[in-house]
This record gives structure tokens, sequence and C-alpha cells, in this order.
């Protein structure tokens, strides 16, 4: 039994456990609805488990580091996150559609990262060689998640939003008619946001004490940090907003969801496109 088996298994479980969620939508069957949820469960359980053995193959190897370190771990690492979010959000509000907009998110990440990430288990550079690496990391990544959810659930509002504007009650049909009212999925849109901007916040401050660590200062204007501080710039902006001009509803939808797509072109799309002193998570 190696990690890799059990990625590519967790990847197949998120796919079933996204059709689960797709035949919810279509069908409105509850019971169809929580095999979707334990699928998805299931799907976590092995992910973390692949997770824990490939930290030991790295030790095996000689190498000896978490699996935090390159490009394809932190890919798998984000997808685990998104859906370690999802199920807390399901267990705590039990609306299980939310699943068919946030599962698709973990499924494109793990097959992506199975397919066309490079999966070896490489020695750390010198500059990732600190216990810093793992606070920095897990909180960017599960704050990243966070977003992930809220963004999905923006989608859902806008939607909704739209059916409810159109004065077509959600019990009529469609694949709205599942859907939580739209009030409810603002409020839950705005709580996601609240997990993930401390978290993004701390993974700010966790990265520039292990940049003065690794390389004697706080902050060097290296993209990715010009990046975070504009996805942390929005993300405040979202909640500054909410708290004293009263945004919410499609503006609020839209804001996260702008805020996302700069999550992630600071997490991908600086890392694939641009230098500077991240190129090694490429």
């Amino acid at each position: 039994m190696t990690s890799s088996l059990l990625f590519n298994v967790t990847t197949f479980v998120y796919l079933l456990a996204m059709l689960c969620f797709f035949a919810y939508l279509a069908s409105r069957n509850g019971r169809v609805g929580l095999a979707g949820s334990l699928t998805a469960l299931a799907g976590l359980l092995i992910q973390s488990a692949a997770i824990v053995l490939r930290w030991k193959e790295s030790y095996d190897l000689g190498r000896g580091h978490a699996p935090l370190s390159n490009l394809y771990e932190s890919v798998v690492f984000f997808s685990w996150s998104i859906v370690l979010i999802f199920l807390l959000l399901d267990v705590r509000y039990r609306y299980r559609v939310i699943g068919a907009f946030v599962i698709p998110f973990a499924l494109f990440g793990m097959a992506w990262a199975q397919l066309g990430l490079d999966s070896g288990i490489e020695p750390l550079v010198p500059a990732l060689q600190s216990n810093w690496l793992l606070y920095h990391v897990i909180t960017c990544f599960i704050g990243y998640a966070a977003f992930a959810v809220a963004c999905g659930i923006s989608i859902m509002y806008l939607l909704q939003s739209g059916k409810e504007q159109a004065d077509r009650p959600a019990q009529s049909g469609g694949i709205a008619a599942l859907f939580p009212p739209a009030r409810v999925l603002d409020d839950l849109n705005y709580r996601a946001i609240v997990i993930g901007f401390p978290l993004l916040t701390l993974g700010i401050i966790t990265g520039a004490a292990w940049a003065n660590y690794a390389w004697g200062t706080y902050w060097s204007w290296d993209p990715k940090e010009t990046w975070s501080l504009i996805v942390w710039f929005i993300y405040a902006a979202f909640l500054h907003a909410r708290f004293t001009r009263g945004w919410i509803g499609r503006r609020a939808a839209w804001l996260s969801i702008a805020g996302f797509a700069a999550t992630i072109f600071c997490y991908l799309g600086v890392n694939l496109l641009l230098s500077g002193l991240h190129s090694y998570g490429g």
C-alpha cells in the first residue's frame, strides 16, 4: 500500500461524492444527499491516511519532512481542507446541497494533482527546513479552503436570489429547489469568510516570521507576498463593508467570488507564471 494509491482512491471517492450530490439535486431524495456526505467523509478519511502515509514515506526515504513542501502536496492538502470545512458545515447546518458546489473544487484539485503534477518526494531546500513551514502552510491553506467554500455558497446565493427576485418559490422545482433561502446562504458566505480571514492573517504573519528566519527580512514584496496582501485587502474590504456599509446579498456574493479568484491566482498563478522566493512551490 502506497500513499499514491490511496490518493488515487480518494480522487475516485470524491468523484462518487460529487455524483451523489448532483443526483441529490436532481432527485431531491434525502438518502442520496446523505450518501453524498458519507462518501465525502470516507474520502476525507482515506485522504487523511494517505497524507500520514506519505509523511512516513518521506522519513523512510531519508527526506524527513511534512507532506506540505511542493505544489503537489499543497494541492492535496488544499483539497483535504475544502472537504473538511464542507463536512463541518454539513454537520452544523445540514445543507447537504452545498456539497454539489464545493466538492467539485476538491475533486478538481485531486484530479490535477494525480494526473498533472510531479508526486516525487524531494529533499527540502534550505529555506523550507523550518517548523514555520507547518504553521504557515496549514493556516494559509485552511483559510484558502474556507474561501473556496464561501465561493461555492456565493454561486448558490446568486442562483437562489435570482429565483426569489423572479417571484418563483424554490419549492416550484429546478436545481435551486433544495437550496436554503438566500438570506441563509448570505449568512453562510459570511461565516465561511469569518473562518478564512483570521487564518489567512495568521498565515501572512507566520510567513513573515518565516521569511525573517530564512532570508533575514520580514517582507520583501515578493510576488506571492504582494498577492497575499491583495487577497487580504479584498476580504478585509468584504468584512468592513458588511459591518459599516451593510453590504449583504449580491454585492457580498460577487465580492466573495472575486476574492476566491484572487486567492487562486495568488496560489497557482503566482507559482506557475511568476518567479520569486516562492518559485520552489511550482
